[in-house]
């Protein structure tokens, strides 16, 4: 990834930045290059924190389980801590010094006693530099997110389908060659792509909001407000860091199970931090005139706060909600495990049928948080609404960390021969951390359509500033239309890429599992390097075409139609972007919960038949030594395919549209001058 950035940062230098077009007062410094490098560079390091972090648990969680469940808890959920406060502090405290190392040099070039006008005009010059910060991590994100997603997705459908299916293992038997991959992968996507999606998505609405903001006189005359999104972020650390202690109560007895603990972390920061945002809105001006598209908006602080309550409030009902559709605690979910009775076309059908009725809602909370915050800030409403989404970013990061770091503590548990009590309890700290990713998954992309909106609003907002004169998109406008339609079909065209990827390299890890079978009967230890560099290989290369649909679509329809086809573009990505996102995540997530809810021995039906698998003893030489193994029930082996459909839905093509989402609207945003200028 690291020649890629250095590749987009030479096309910053000569089209965003181009010190040969700068006047004499002006500073020739790459300052967009320069703040996407470090934002790439941040993302990168973010991802490597999160991995190291992780497998620094997982093994110390197996351990602890061996003795007791809520200690293996514990363990697994501090080292999420540590994800999340990492990541937060970092993404705020560079994002913090960059605006303080340009500060100095782009204001520098105007007088003091510059009319008004000039001085909110380099204002924004100047925020629209460090906007090359949340673009360097988006861009790393991305490729994070679905190199990740095709790393772990094809080595899970292909370990399921070959062992379990076939040959009857357990999940992340030492005989299965790919479980290593597999587990590998939950570390690869779900902890470095994840931590790398929602550090992007901070960065970038805090870019936005403070763009947003130069357009207001009141707060570019009150020098503090400026660093009012920052702030609001700086709260929600605090919160986050009283709220993880009730994870680790330990006065509600056995009633307080490891799903609660860590859904009341989203409430209780959610109610913490409602109260948190009160003080800080003081340091904003009595009243705020928002303009956007021509029209003026009266702002003063406390609507500021319902805007941010609103977003905050928004992303606990979306949690909520996720936790609903796709936990096997509850009806949904539970209505397709009883249909494995019919085989895998009912456990698809029911699947699909779940996830579309799953949009809905989700888009009331956000289509009433967006009417709301423009009503009473415009853009910058809803800039703060997305930054109010992510206002306990550091709980959403450790509860979302918490899963794969259990997930992988039941691996080690398996592959070390330890008791099946160990197993037992690591498979109890799994479930809910499937839950808890679903609930992150969720809250990601809430915030992604938000925070896209916004970045689209501070497009505008650029695209106004160059051409001098207000600028309103309007749909019926033909090049607008037609950006608008080819944009809804971009996180098609995906989605089909991303879901290929994986299918392509699962049937590569099928033929390379299958093909060793024989070795491993005759005693041989199965060669797990051979999956690993089967996933690997198809991440790196299949993340590419994705990858370049996401940054080259809003360039070149940009820069051959203009910026209206582009707005349209941005409208059409966000609309269908988001159903789609929304819709196969919990798909994707009922289903691995319907499998979890048929081997954890809970599904049954009304003549009183519980479905298990039916066990049988083979002779497996491993070591001279005879291994237990399983043939899957039809009921079993449907739910199995239902998970293994799901897999690439709820980890590569579902997480990676809110970053489509959001990396075409940062791209937008940083080369809109150009766009401006040349565009059309």
């Amino acid at each position: 990834m690291g020649v890629f950035c250095v590749l987009f940062a030479i096309l910053l230098f000569c089209t965003v930045d181009a010190p040969w077009e700068k006047a004499e007062n002006q500073s020739v410094f790459p300052f967009t290059t320069f703040a996407f490098l470090v934002g790439a560079a941040t993302s990168m390091v973010s991802g490597l924190i999160g991995m190291k972090i992780a497998t620094l648990c997982n093994y110390k969680v197996t351990a602890a389980c061996c003795d007791d469940k809520i200690k293996g808890f514990k363990i697994a959920f501090e080292g999420g801590q540590v994800l999340g406060f990492m990541l937060v502090g970092l993404a705020l405290l560079i994002l913090e010094i960059i605006i303080l190392c340009y500060k100095p040099a782009v204001m520098n070039s105007i007088s003091k006693d510059a009319p008004i006008a000039v001085q909110t005009e380099t204002v924004r010059e100047l925020f629209e530099y460090v906007s090359g910060y949340g673009l360097g991590g988006s861009t790393v994100a991305l490729f994070g997110r679905v190199g990740g997603g095709i790393y772990t997705k094809a080595a899970d459908v292909g370990a399921d389908l070959a062992g379990k299916v076939a040959k009857g293992l357990p999940e992340d038997s030492p005989l299965n060659p790919g479980t290593i991959a597999d587990n590998v992968g939950d570390n690869v996507g779900d902890i470095a792509g994840m931590g790398a999606d929602l550090f992007g998505s901070l960065a970038e609405s805090t870019c936005a909001a403070l763009v947003v903001s130069s357009t207001c006189l009141e707060i570019i005359k009150t020098p503090d407000a400026i660093y009012f999104p920052l702030v609001i972020t700086g709260c929600g650390i605090c919160v986050s860091f009283i709220s993880i202690w009730f994870a680790h109560l330990e006065c509600f007895g056995d009633s307080y199970t490891v799903d609660k603990r860590l859904f009341w972390q989203v409430v209780v920061s959610t109610l913490l931090m409602t109260g948190a945002i009160i003080p800080p809105i003081y340091m904003l001006p009595d009243t705020m005139d928002m303009n956007f598209g021509g029209n003026s908006y009266t702002a003063t602080p406390w609507k500021i706060f319902g805007c941010i309550a609103m977003g905050l409030w928004s992303g606990l009902v979306i949690g909520g909600s996720t936790e609903y559709y796709t936990s096997n605690a509850y009806s949904p979910t539970q209505d397709i495990a009883r249909s494995t009775k019919y085989g895998p076309a009912p456990v698809i059908i029911k699947g699909l049928a779940l996830g579309y009725l799953s949009n809905i809602i989700p888009i009331f909370c956000l289509s009433a948080t967006i009417l709301v915050a423009f009503k009473f800030a415009a853009m910058y409403g809803v800039a703060m609404a997305a930054i109010g989404m992510l206002g306990v970013l550091p709980i959403a990061l450790a509860i979302d960390g918490y899963g794969p770091i259990s997930d992988n503590a039941g691996g080690i548990a398996e592959m070390s021969g330890l008791e099946e009590t160990v197993r037992e309890r690591t498979d109890e700290l799994d479930a809910a951390g499937n839950t808890t990713a679903a609930i992150g998954k969720g809250f990601a992309i809430g915030s992604a359509c938000l925070v896209a909106l916004a970045l689209f609003g501070a497009f505008i907002t650029r695209v106004a500033g160059d051409k001098g004169a207000n600028v309103s998109i309007d749909i019926l406008d033909p090049m607008c239309f037609a950006g608008l339609l080819f944009g809804a079909m971009l996180p098609y065209w995906f989605s089909a890429l991303t879901m290929s990827a994986v299918g392509d390299a699962a049937e590569a890890m099928i033929e390379e599992i299958v093909s060793q079978e024989a070795s491993i009967l005759a005693g041989n230890a199965p060669d797990h390097e051979k999956c690993i560099a089967i996933s690997t290989q198809a991440s790196l290369t299949k993340m590419i075409a994705p990858g370049c649909i996401v940054i080259l679509s809003p360039l070149i329809v940009g820069m051959v139609f203009g910026y209206q086809a582009l707005a349209g573009l941005l409208a059409g990505i966000i609309v269908s972007g988001i159903q789609i996102a929304f819709s196969a995540s919990n798909t994707g997530g009922s289903w691995d919960n319907c499998k979890k809810f048929v081997e954890g021995k809970k599904l049954s039906f009304d003549d009183g038949k519980t479905i298990i698998q039916k066990k049988m003893t083979v002779i497996q030489l491993i070591d001279g030594e005879q291994v237990e193994v399983t043939t899957s029930t039809p009921e079993h082996a449907a739910a199995v395919v239902g998970d293994t459909v799901g897999d690439p839905l709820k980890d590569t093509s579902g997480p990676s549209i809110n970053i489509l989402i959001k990396l075409s609207a940062i791209t937008s945003l940083v080369f809109g001058s150009y766009i401006a200028t040349y565009g059309g």
